[in-house]
């Protein structure tokens, strides 16, 4: 084995030795969190009504998983929550291409993205229940509005940060401007994408959470805001868990999905 091998292994164990020690930091960090958790409560340090326990929130998971009730609830949160992720980037990203497509269509439509980005989307809640029924549609849609804009204004910034001078090459080779799109721009932007992904995981999360307090008669949504009416924070928090749960396993899929990106883009 050469050296440049050697040097090459031994990098590669240095990254795994890497992986392994911040893993081993987040579940102690998990573990040592989660016993405070229930020694507070048991000790009531914390009041046990409100904050409840890791080990009733268990003991709960556990019956509901049991008797089947939650699946239906898990399932229909999750569909529109991967729809809403879905349409919200797709849709954010061709917006994006059409504002870089068209330079005057970009300056008519700057300040009405900035307003409706700054608008507060739980506000459109209702009318959106009303225009769309309250029904998945309504849901959804409010998954799309909370990431399609964010992701709109990410993107067409990504692509107006890429070198100009990628695109005067390819022209001076006779390119089409959708030819340097394309060729140049689209690719140099793939990371600003794929980071865009990730942090619209949490924005469709929380707009279609929004939605099913408004709306569902099902949903994860439905179960934390009837779990308030009812005093039940047992509940409560067990949605809460299942959402973090379900978001993290989303987040890591959204991170292979990178990973797959990138090694079939070079």
């Amino acid at each position: 084995m050469n050296s440049d091998q050697q040097l090459f292994q031994r990098h590669i164990r240095s990254i795994k030795r890497e992986r392994k020690i911040v893993l081993t930091w987040q579940f102690i960090i998990l573990v040592t969190f989660i016993a405070i958790w229930e020694i507070a409560s048991r000790l009531n340090w914390i009041d046990p009504l409100l904050f409840s326990s890791p080990s009733r929130i268990w003991n709960l998971l556990i019956e509901r998983f049991a008797n089947g009730s939650i699946y239906s609830h898990l399932s229909v949160t999750l569909f529109e929550t991967i729809l809403g992720f879905i349409i919200g980037t797709i849709g954010g990203i061709l917006l994006a291409t059409l504002l870089w497509s068209f330079t005057r269509f970009s300056k008519v439509m700057d300040p009405f993205l900035v307003v409706m980005n700054a608008m507060p989307k739980v506000a459109l809640g209702p009318i959106l229940i009303v225009a769309l029924g309250p029904g998945y549609l309504a849901i959804i849609s409010m998954g799309f509005l909370v990431s399609v804009i964010i992701t709109t204004l990410t993107v067409y910034s990504a692509f107006n940060g890429v070198d100009p001078n990628y695109s005067k090459v390819l022209k001076s080779f006779g390119a089409t401007r959708w030819q340097c799109f394309k060729e140049a721009v689209f690719p140099a932007t793939m990371p600003t994408m794929i980071s865009t992904l990730k942090v619209n995981v949490g924005l469709s999360w929380v707009g279609v959470i929004v939605g099913e307090y408004l709306v569902s008669k099902q949903g994860l949504g439905y179960l934390i805001i009837y779990g308030f009416q009812v005093f039940d924070f047992t509940l409560v928090m067990s949605s809460l868990v299942i959402i973090a749960v379900l978001a993290a396993i989303m987040y890591k899929v959204v991170e292979k999905l990178e990973g797959w990106l990138i090694k079939h883009s070079t």
